[in-house]
């Protein structure tokens, strides 16, 4: 039975390239967001760790739900996915990372090996998509 990873992201492509999120003592990008706590909506989950993340605050009516991905979770046993949940949405800020980002980084479908599986499944579907 594979175990499930349910998490939220953000897409947000500038110049063709997607933003990506690296946590401190991590090589691989993964796209910015998170987990839902108990009693929150997906959107109410999302623009709180956007904020924790990357210090921007998500405009609550424009998110957007894009689509779910899934694909096989970094750094865990082979039978666990992530399950990807991807919204757009405008913002207001200054993109910083901070608390457990390291560094944060907009990448081109080119460099998406430096990404997580995850990334890499969604940035594809941008690329068909004709989007980045």
């Amino acid at each position: 039975m594979k175990k499930v990873i349910d998490k939220l992201a953000w897409l947000m492509i500038r110049d063709g390239k997607l933003l990506n999120a690296r946590s401190k003592n991590k090589t691989l990008f993964y796209l910015p967001g998170g987990k839902r706590e108990i009693g929150e909506s997906d959107q109410q989950a999302l623009i709180r760790e956007i904020k924790e993340e990357i210090s921007v605050d998500l405009i609550a009516d424009s998110i957007q739900y894009v689509g779910t991905f899934e694909a096989p979770a970094d750094g865990e046993q082979c039978d666990t996915i992530v399950k990807l949940t991807c919204y757009f949405a405008d913002f207001e800020g200054q993109l910083c990372a901070q608390s457990e980002i390291d560094e944060i980084a907009f990448i081109d479908f080119n460099n998406r090996a430096r990404c997580s599986l995850g990334s890499i499944k969604v940035m594809q579907w941008l690329k068909h998509e004709n989007l980045m």
